[in-house]
């Protein structure tokens, strides 16, 4: 090893004065790097297909965000459109909508960060919980199932409960109340359907990455807990939570990356001319404004300023989260 260093730096002696002037351990570490890469070349190579997806799907479509600074025509394409600067966001700011389209999309990413978020940690703490390993099998497969679901079934099953015609739920309802209640059409019972339905969906499907987390805790501090005489409570409280709490402060920087992304589908399924008040987010309004209007530029603005959130609160989140002591994600 001590010869393959001397040889290195002879050879980029000539011409390199800041290799020469590199310490044996610069030295040894950059071989080290390069004995790794050539050991590990398989396993870079099948990195390929992933970075290439990531290139040609997510990095490259990125240069269209610049017609949100444009006047877009798809006669004139990209480069023989008027450029019009920042008057798209102004236009969109101005916009008597803005205001009622923020309340709506804030309201429901909030609503999600308090009620959906906790909801994985908390079944998988239920979960982890569980000894007999069939049975703990079998409710997972249960509780998977409905992520497989599209938003198109999960509506229906919807519609199904809780329409006053017949629906199961609506009969519950009348028996004790006297009455039906609109669910599907009433704007105070949009939100709470909403909540519902992702909780339903997502919640199991979300513990995954926990119960993955979980698996990884010391049995040994366990052990010792109960041997100082805590209970189950003092053990998740002084041993679980604190192992995944690194897991969980890095998924909720992460979700708050999607802040302001409230889900299309399921938001265009359940809305209706009833329940518009709350239930136009800025994902319907892009959807009904840029297809359905032709205002390609505007609604690439409206994206656009949905991303410049995010990113904002990914990095906000992540810096606040190393001044506590966590490790962020980057």
């Amino acid at each position: 090893m001590d010869g393959l260093k001397a040889q290195s730096v002879e050879t980029v002696e000539p011409g390199y004065k800041t290799v020469k002037k590199a310490s044996k351990a610069e030295v040894k570490s950059n071989i080290s790097n390069i004995q790794r890469l050539k050991r590990d070349k398989w396993l870079y190579l099948l990195l390929i297909p992933g970075l290439a997806y990531f290139i040609i799907f997510k990095y490259l479509p990125m240069w269209g965000i610049v017609i949100a600074f444009q006047d877009y025509s798809p006669f004139l394409g990209v480069f023989g459109s008027k450029w019009v600067g920042f008057e798209n966001f102004i236009d969109f700011f101005k916009n008597p909508d803005f205001f009622r389209l923020l309340e709506n999309t804030f309201i429901l990413a909030c609503l999600d960060l308090v009620f959906f978020f906790p909801a994985p940690i908390i079944l998988a703490l239920l979960l982890n919980e569980l000894r007999l390993q069939a049975y703990k099998s079998v409710v997972q497969t249960f509780i998977y199932v409905p992520h497989f679901m599209s938003w198109v079934i999960i509506a229906s099953i919807t519609y199904i409960f809780f329409t006053t015609s017949g629906g199961v739920v609506n009969e519950i309802v009348s028996l004790f109340y006297g009455k039906e209640i609109n669910f599907l059409s009433s704007p105070e019972w949009f939100r709470p359907l909403i909540m519902g339905q992702i909780i339903w969906k997502e919640s199991g499907w979300g513990t995954v990455i926990f119960l993955a987390a979980l698996a990884s805790v010391d049995k040994e501090q366990y052990e010792a807990a109960i041997v100082d005489g805590a209970g189950r409570m003092r053990r998740l409280w002084h041993v679980t939570l604190p192992a995944v709490r690194s897991t969980i402060v890095v998924l909720l920087i992460l979700r708050l990356g999607n802040f302001l992304d409230t889900g299309f589908q399921q938001i265009f399924l359940m809305s209706n001319s009833l329940n518009r008040s709350v239930a136009d987010v800025f994902d319907t309004y892009v959807y009904f404004v840029g297809i359905t209007q032709g205002a390609y530029s505007y609604s690439t603005a409206v994206g656009l300023f949905k991303a410049i959130v995010g990113v904002v609160l990914v990095l906000g989140a992540n810096k606040l989260a190393k001044k506590m002591g966590q490790d962020g994600i980057f």
